[in-house]
């Protein structure tokens, strides 16, 4: 029946909306709206030095608002419409254009409001790294690598391996993805932190539970012309790459090591076949890690999360498959009972959860 399938369609729809109310509310965009209103609307505005920047405040949120009325009450009055002609076929076909046409308006309205920051847009490197307590960790490791380039996929993401380096045993002792879409780096930067995973273990002969840690970096890839780097600063080292089966093996010293001497940052790059290549990404890495970085700084966040130890006590995320099956993020404190879909690329209800949490730190 037509009626069931465009009440499913709504309905579909419905945490879209409860996600764009939630962020509208925590990033104080009303109140905000209000204030500035307020201002502009003072006999004193005029003399006001930052007038032109406060107008041009107003009217990003004005037209933010009058989208946000427009997708919320249309939502609600599709929902009333629908109700009202469920037994008429001609109403109800009529509506099916404007259902599908709303749909569209509330994802991509969600998209815009949650992703509004410039970099959000960009291009971004994604660095996990093992923890203390080798196999263990560096199995914990490569399941967050799986992790992330199965949510690449599920989004539609470009994403490669620039560089993978084997545990001693099994897992990855690190690995770096570059992620290209629509995005990336929007959608991914609340992942950077410590990840902690609870489990029986399937190197442990006795069967114990074990708890692993692995830290997750993320970095907006930055144009040529924001970062300068002194080549006197470089050391720029040369290797064979190696790999798991084979796969990132050469017989060449064609991988890139790159340690940047006055901040101590090192990367490494591996993917492609001449040296030439890797380093021309392992330099777009290190010039996206010093933009980073000069960023952190500038906000004062001395603590940053690349100089936390991945270790207990820090971590974002914990994804518990023994005694029981929970992920949990520590900072919004969503969960899902089901760490396996978690595990297998479904992150979007943390994402979101995630931006939310962020938009109400900074109102």
């Amino acid at each position: 029946m037509l009626f069931d399938d465009l009440q499913e369609q709504l309905k579909t729809n419905e945490p879209d909306i409860t996600t764009i109310k939630n962020y509208w509310k925590s990033a104080g965009l009303e109140e905000r709206f209000t204030q500035l209103v307020s201002q502009s609307e003072a006999e004193s505005f005029w003399q006001n030095s930052a007038q032109a920047t406060l107008l041009k405040e107003l009217q990003a949120i004005r037209t933010k608002r009058e989208q946000y009325i427009y997708v919320t009450k249309t939502y609600t009055e599709a929902l009333e419409l629908l109700d009202l002609f469920k037994e008429d076929q001609s109403e109800l076909e009529k509506l099916a254009s404007e259902i599908k046409k709303l749909r569209k308006g509330i994802i991509s309205f969600k998209i815009e409001l949650l992703l509004n920051e410039e970099q959000d847009h960009d291009n971004c490197f994604l660095s996990i790294n093992a923890g203390a307590g080798g196999t263990e960790s560096q199995d914990w490791s490569e399941m967050l690598l799986r992790m992330y380039v199965r949510f690449c996929e599920r989004e539609k993401l470009p994403v490669e391996i620039v560089d993978y380096q084997s545990g001693d045993g099994a897992g990855i002792k690190s690995a770096t993805l570059f992620i290209r879409g629509k995005n990336p780096y929007g959608l991914l930067k609340g992942e950077q932190g410590i990840h902690r995973l609870v489990r029986i273990s399937p190197f442990d002969s006795n069967k114990r539970r074990h708890t692993s840690f692995a830290g997750v970096f993320i970095s907006p890839e930055v144009p040529e012309v924001e970062i300068t780097i002194n080549s006197d600063d470089l050391r720029i080292d040369t290797y064979r790459a190696g790999g798991a089966g084979g796969q990132h093996v050469n017989k060449t010293e064609s991988a890139v090591r790159i340690t940047h001497n006055p901040s101590g940052i090192v990367v490494q790059c591996q993917n492609e076949r001449s040296q030439g290549q890797n380093k021309e990404i392992a330099m777009k890495m290190l010039k996206a890690k010093l933009a980073q970085k000069a960023k952190d700084d500038k906000n004062a966040k001395a603590a940053s999360i690349e100089k936390k130890k991945i270790e207990w006590g820090s971590q974002i995320r914990s994804y518990v498959l023994h005694p029981y099956k929970m992920a949990k993020d520590h900072r919004t404190d969503i969960e899902s009972p089901q760490p396996d879909l978690v595990l297998d690329g479904d992150l979007m209800e943390f994402i979101e959860a995630y931006l939310i949490w962020a938009a109400q730190e900074k109102a």
